[in-house]
């Protein structure tokens, strides 16, 4: 995870080889040993963690609930699981998005385009339209709706940070978001 948290925290033209097998407890030759060079080791791992967020998030989605208030509060809370165990590897994926495309190889832009269709479809797919009231346009709701959750999540994120996560009570986080999620159905839905 050191390797994946110098990428995530420096993008790959700031980070450092010299501080990752520092922090790894390694030798350089060692990590030279399985990567040719940096961008080799770069593009591993965002087929690492491009994996990782389908089997750790994406594909945990449960896409038999028809609400979609619903189906992103698990969505979220998936999220949030993955997020808390796993921090630099979502680090790095922020850090990926912001990256210059040209450091990353064609076969992994497509692994990229597949995995946010795939995140697009867990959310939309499947979705009860007519729990909608009939006056509001659907389309954007989701988007009004996706966003508050997300802001949401980005002010807790920023809450909860420099506290070790272990030791937090998650439970009044979720009382207060839920009370949140009833304010957006009240607004959206019949």
């Amino acid at each position: 995870m050191v390797i994946i948290k110098e990428f995530g925290e420096n993008g790959f033209e700031q980070a450092s080889t010299n501080r990752m097998v520092k922090s790894a407890g390694i030798g350089k030759g060692m990590l030279f040993y399985y990567f040719k060079n940096k961008k080799e080791l770069y593009q591993y791992l965002i087929d690492y963690n491009l994996d990782f967020t389908i089997n750790e998030y994406i594909n945990l989605i449960d896409t038999a609930e028809p609400d979609f208030i619903e189906r992103l509060l698990q969505a979220s809370r998936i999220k949030m699981k993955a997020y808390t165990e796993n921090p630099a590897i979502f680090n790095f994926l922020g850090s990926l998005l912001l990256t210059d495309e040209s450091e990353i190889p064609a076969d992994l832009k497509v692994r990229i385009e597949e995995l946010q269709k795939l995140g697009y479809s867990k959310l939309y797919e499947k979705i009860d339209r007519r729990l909608f009231r009939d006056d509001v346009d659907v389309d954007k709701a989701f988007q009004l709706i996706r966003w508050s959750m997300e802001g949401y999540q980005n002010e807790l994120t920023n809450r909860l940070k420099g506290q070790k996560l272990a030791s937090i009570d998650f439970e009044p986080y979720w009382e207060e978001f839920h009370g949140y999620i009833e304010v957006l159905k009240s607004c959206f839905y019949k």
